[in-house]
């Protein structure tokens, strides 16, 4: 039921996606989904909460600590794209669809913010293995946010582009990041030659 809701959802987006459509692609009676899966927006919220934690789960499970820093990311970089690429409907309807939603809007960040916290602590794994200063949390999460948010256009992009494979998308999202992260896990941070005050 929650596949063919999430199809449904991907393709019309909440308010024109209809339980009777999404009862016949599940093969069952429009009660049952009722029944099983309540009101048209708990089942919005059920697709949205299973499209999250399938991709955390993912994510989390790539990084493997044992890894060294870049490996680590370049791990998780590549679970994320191919949960983008296996679960086109989830992303869409996550990404594309939830968002303009007031109501489910706020789903949608709290699973955001958990990517970023999982992302945030991989940086401060990495930054401690290689030895250098702690840059605080606020400089993590600053950095996680722009990491996930780099990612986010990349999957619309993969989305937009089905002969896209998912290492492609994830060897030039880490062509973008590590070049520049790698640095900063070893301290090294770029400063101004101007007046403005230096990030660190």
């Amino acid at each position: 039921m929650l596949d063919a809701a999430t199809s449904v959802f991907s393709e019309r987006g909440f308010h024109a996606a209809s339980m009777d459509e999404i009862a016949v692609r599940a093969g069952i009676s429009k009660p049952m989904v009722y029944l099983y899966l309540g009101s048209k927006g708990e089942l919005f919220s059920a697709c949205i909460r299973r499209a999250g934690d399938q991709l955390t789960e993912a994510i989390s499970a790539a990084a493997d600590p044992s890894l060294p820093p870049e490996q680590q990311l370049w791990s998780a970089v590549q679970a994320f794209f191919r949960f983008v690429a296996e679960h086109r409907d989830a992303w869409a309807v996550m990404f594309r669809q939830a968002r303009g939603e007031g109501e489910f809007a706020g789903e949608v960040a709290s699973i955001r913010r958990l990517v970023i916290d999982n992302v945030a602590e991989l940086f401060a794994r990495a930054c401690r293995s290689s030895g250098s200063p702690d840059p605080g949390p606020d400089e993590l999460r600053a950095l996680a946010h722009a990491l996930v948010g780099t990612g986010e256009s990349m999957a619309e992009w993969l989305l937009d582009h089905p002969d896209e494979k998912p290492e492609t998308a994830a060897t030039r999202l880490m062509n973008v990041l590590w070049m520049g992260l790698g640095s900063l896990v070893r301290g090294e941070v770029w400063r101004t030659t101007s007046s403005v005050p230096p990030v660190r």
